[in-house]
């Protein structure tokens, strides 16, 4: 991991971010502060942030709020919560929202720190793998709506004669799309094109499964 992280600290307590600030500046960190969790998320470089350490109760938007509204516009963005008035409900459900931790005021400085280190590397593996998904995406676009149904019909394990059966042609038409399709999505093999479609969750619909029998290197 590199040396220098970059922080958003958000908290509506003016001392406390100030304190906060300080303390994570003096361990090489980079911190940006904010003063709401709508002044964040209206913040046009919050995509470079490697993690959020946020307080939970705040005006207008609170840290669930916060939450709700990073899991649409920056899905990846990993949270540390900070609060003076944590109970065992409110933690649970932070961390299963999502919070790589959960930490009461006055907070330790050595635990934060190893929670914001956490909560930065987790951050930066799931950008990666979400850049890797958004990939998938604009390919799995470019496939016309019969190359999409061949798609979902082979990595199933069905033969390509198979395949025209269920969509009413011939072999060597599905061997032409299949082809297509291996080559827009940039598919080195059946199997690389079966993970493709399980990390896309395609799935065919209507299909008999009991014909494919694990017939994946046809």
């Amino acid at each position: 991991m590199p040396t220098t992280l970059k922080v958003a600290l958000i908290d509506d307590d003016e001392s406390a971010r100030t304190s906060l600030a300080r303390l994570l500046r003096t361990t090489n960190i980079q911190v940006v502060t904010f003063s709401s969790a709508r002044e964040f998320l209206e913040n046009p470089e919050r995509n470079q942030f490697d993690c959020a350490v946020s307080d939970v109760r705040m005006p207008e938007l609170d840290g669930f709020d916060l939450q709700e509204a990073l899991a649409k516009t920056l899905p990846y963005l990993s949270v540390v919560f900070i609060t003076g008035h944590g109970d065992i409900p409110m933690t649970v459900r932070a961390i299963q929202s999502g919070a790589v931790d959960f930490l009461e005021k006055p907070v330790d400085d050595k635990v934060l720190i190893a929670a914001i280190q956490r909560s930065a590397e987790r951050s930066r593996k799931q950008k990666t793998s979400y850049a890797e998904l958004e990939e998938l995406r604009s390919r799995y676009e470019l496939l016309t709506p019969r190359e999409r149904q061949v798609l979902a019909l082979v990595t199933t394990g069905l033969l390509n004669k198979q395949v025209g059966q269920e969509l009413g042609t011939g072999e060597k038409t599905i061997k032409v799309h299949r082809a297509r399709v291996m080559e827009k999505m940039r598919a080195d093999s059946l199997p690389d094109l079966v993970a493709m479609a399980e990390r896309l969750g395609v799935r065919p619909v209507g299909v008999d499964f009991s014909k494919a029998k694990g017939k994946l290197s046809s």
